[in-house]
């Protein structure tokens, strides 16, 4: 089964939501937010790449931004929504085959390609977000110095479109390349749930509250924390 930092996110939340979500396949409701996200990035894409004459209205904010990407492009320097696979030991493999997939939006290299800035386009909010956006962007930067031999330095930059906000983190190829350690750890726990089949659910007042699968949406769960519960009724129902 393949993972991805969404899945894994997924995993680490609540192991029977990604087992609902990511093996058994129950859909969720549709997110606009998640479509208008899709949208944009569509956008983006067609700028930078030259289909779009004129640079859309909601990527304005990052005018300047953009058109220096666009050029780039133009000098054969950016790569664009890259399907990026590895294999189990961190090397590159096939996409559909691959163990870790990954989708870059933008990567722009400087002309001997020994610097490298992997861009993210958010749509989403950034508060709240700091910790995954941060792990975002060190596997990001992890796969751009895994992918590419000749760089020694890797900036990740998050576009946070709506906000006109850039958030930029620099690695150098050592500090990208050491991130393995963690990221392998993690997934392997991936790994070792399909292995045995056991999901277990992790629940909590918050997470169930607003879960796809609780009893406030899908009601496949019968694991779910209530808000009127309290954490010894819970204990009496699923000791």
């Amino acid at each position: 089964m393949p993972w991805s930092y969404s899945k894994l996110l997924d995993f680490e939340q609540c192991k029977l939501r990604y087992k609902y979500k990511h093996i058994d396949r129950v859909p969720e409701e549709k997110s606009p937010a998640a479509d208008r996200g899709t949208a944009i990035h569509t956008l983006a894409e067609k700028f930078v790449d030259g289909r779009l004459k004129s640079l859309p209205t909601e990527l304005m904010k990052f005018q300047n931004d953009f058109c220096a990407l666009r050029e780039r492009y133009s000098n054969g320097l950016v790569s664009n929504e890259g399907e990026w696979g590895f294999d189990q030991n961190w090397q590159p493999a096939a996409y559909k085959t691959a163990w870790l997939r990954m989708k870059a939006d933008s990567v722009a290299f400087n002309e001997n390609r020994t610097e490298a800035i992997v861009i993210d386009f958010k749509t989403g909010k950034k508060w709240g977000n700091e910790l995954k956006h941060g792990e975002q962007t060190q596997l990001y930067s992890l796969a751009t110095a895994i992918r590419n031999p000749t760089v020694k330095k890797v900036t990740a930059e998050l576009w946070y479109l709506d906000k006109d906000e850039l958030t930029p983190v620099t690695y150098t190829r050592e500090q990208a390349i050491n991130f393995v350690k963690s990221f392998d750890k993690r997934a392997k726990r991936i790994d070792h749930a399909h292995s045995t089949g056991i999901f277990e659910p992790s629940p909590n007042m918050v997470s169930c509250q607003w879960c796809p699968y609780g009893p406030q949406k899908g009601n496949q769960c019968q694991h779910a924390y209530t808000t009127s519960m309290t954490i010894a009724d819970y204990r009496r129902k699923y000791a």
